[in-house]
């Protein structure tokens, strides 16, 4: 039986029920929007974009670019590519 504790969301290569991707943590690690919550690096599966997300969102996320999904916090130039 698969349980939350097994579903590691903040894994880099995790994919969402919404397909997309976590890169991993931003680089240095970043306090994000959500209490004591890292920013990380999230990829669509569809168009690429990547984009901002706090660890505790990354199950739920869906794109801002092509799927409707909130913008979540910013990412440093450096980090998008």
């Amino acid at each position: 039986m698969t349980t939350n504790k097994d579903i590691q969301t903040t894994r880099v290569g995790y994919i969402n029920k919404n397909g997309q991707k976590n890169l991993g943590r931003c680089e240095p690690p970043r306090a994000g929007t959500d209490h004591c919550q890292y920013v990380y690096i999230m990829q669509c599966g569809g168009c690429g974009h990547k984009y901002g997300s706090n660890g505790s969102d990354i199950f739920q996320r869906k794109c801002p670019s092509c799927d409707g999904g909130e913008t979540g916090p910013k990412l440093h130039v450096d980090e998008m590519n």
